[in-house]
């Protein structure tokens, strides 16, 4: 047994073992690849003997989102304390953005969606999944995150059988276009915050807009009129893959609007100024090749990973508004 003991074969299984965890984690790195909700509703509605009506899309698109961090390689890894998800930060990070647009989705179907009116009932499943959907990304135990979230999966799948059911009137999913308008706000300010910390990766110097447009407008501290703003190293591939799973997410779920609200769309004639926010959000999707984010200068010889990301999400974002101002109109 001592001939096994000596320091060289000690450090040959020392370097075997971080090597077959690196192997893991880069298995665990690969992220999910992009479906279409449409297909998986009817596939599933069909499954279950149900009728895809108003809001199945969108629902189910939001179940199987949630589902992908939860199933897919690895699992969730956001939370776990042992090697070598502990050591990751880009798949982390990629499940963070998928999971703020899956809260943001959440809340718009809890207040918006599903209501009437400002005086209507909220519908029980919904006021249980958005907030078990709200715990803390890192817990890891009494309760675990992913046992939170499949409680909220749980109740989305309620939900959406009380949509599929003639005979319960109180799941209900109205597709109107002031219920559409006031969820894209909302991703409107997501996308816009994700492009900042984006171009912030080769610093800037910003003017303070916070107060324009207001004469007497006010805020609780007073701040420069020049405000410097760059990135740390440490966190510019954080900020890139958190994007990257937000897009990922928002992707599937613009696509779903694209079904539960098609008539809406069609009225407005917006159909086509929705396909070009998913043709943009794609784009953020395609492969990287880079073993790394770099960050080169603006017009530097490198490559800034971080800018390209953020240049489309920018044109997403922009595509956006345009959006919700074509849904404001009469």
């Amino acid at each position: 047994m001592k001939q096994y003991l000596t320091p060289k074969w000690l450090l040959s299984m020392f370097a075997l073992v971080i090597f077959l965890l690196w192997i893991v984690s880069v298995y665990w790195s690969f992220e999910p690849e992009l479906f279409e909700p449409e297909l998986v509703a009817q596939q599933q509605a069909s499954q279950k003997n149900e009728t895809v009506v108003a809001g199945y899309t969108i629902t189910t698109s939001l179940i199987k989102v949630s589902e992908t961090l939860l199933n897919k390689p690895g699992g969730y890894l956001s939370n776990d304390v042992l090697p070598p998800s502990v050591m990751m930060d880009n798949m982390p990070s990629w499940e963070f953005g998928a999971l703020e647009m899956t809260r943001d989705l959440a809340l718009a179907m809890r207040q918006d969606f599903s209501r009437s009116q400002s005086q209507s009932l909220e519908n029980p499943f919904l006021t249980k999944a958005q907030p078990q959907f709200n715990i803390d990304s890192l817990s890891w135990m009494l309760p675990s995150a992913e046992s939170k979230y499949q409680e909220g999966i749980d109740n989305l799948y309620a939900y959406r059988s009380s949509l599929a059911d003639s005979r319960q009137k109180q799941g209900q999913f109205y597709a109107r276009a002031d219920n559409l308008r006031d969820w894209l706000k909302q991703i409107e300010k997501r996308l816009g915050s994700f492009s900042q910390r984006l171009s912030a990766s080769v610093g800037q110097e910003r003017l303070d807009t916070n107060l324009a447009g207001d004469a007497q407008a006010m805020q609780s501290t007073p701040t420069a009129n020049r405000l410097a703003e760059k990135t740390s190293w440490w966190k510019l591939d954080d900020n890139f893959y958190e994007a990257r799973g937000a897009s990922w997410a928002l992707i599937h779920f613009l696509k779903a609007v694209e079904v539960d609200f098609a008539e809406v769309l069609e009225k407005k004639n917006a159909a086509v100024s929705l396909q070009q926010i998913i043709r943009e959000l794609e784009a953020t999707q395609e492969s990287l090749w880079s073993p790394m984010i770099l960050n080169g200068s603006g017009f530097g010889t490198l490559a800034n990973h971080s800018l390209v990301m953020a240049n489309y999400i920018s044109r997403a974002n922009a595509a956006l508004i345009e959006l919700s101002e074509l849904l404001n109109q009469g």
